[in-house]
């Protein structure tokens, strides 16, 4: 089959060496896994892999994040980092010890 499209695309250069570097050890470039991604694309006829939605912890932190971004949640203020280390890991023990409850 003739290959007559181009495709640019503009990523991470961290991520692309270490794409090449694991598609290396499959034997096959760049270029083909992009081509490979877009047949199974069309084979799928979608993404040829699982979009989820975010888990209920993830929801709730993103939910968190737009309240407090819009003002409607007041955002938590350290006077050390010691003090936010002490209550990440008094949510810790919160979660653990809810955990427990279930």
């Amino acid at each position: 089959m003739l290959k007559s499209a181009t495709l640019n695309i503009r990523t991470d250069p961290v991520v692309k060496a270490q794409a090449e570097a694991i598609y290396k050890k499959f034997g096959i470039t760049l270029t083909d896994a992009v081509n490979i991604f877009l047949h199974k694309t069309v084979m799928e006829g979608g993404l040829p892999f699982a979009m989820r939605e975010p888990n209920a912890a993830t929801m709730a932190a993103m939910r968190e994040a737009d309240g407090i971004i819009a003002g409607h949640i007041p955002a938590k203020r350290y006077t050390s980092a010691q003090a936010l280390f002490d209550d990440l890991d008094a949510e810790d023990e919160n979660e653990d010890s809810s955990d427990d409850d279930a």
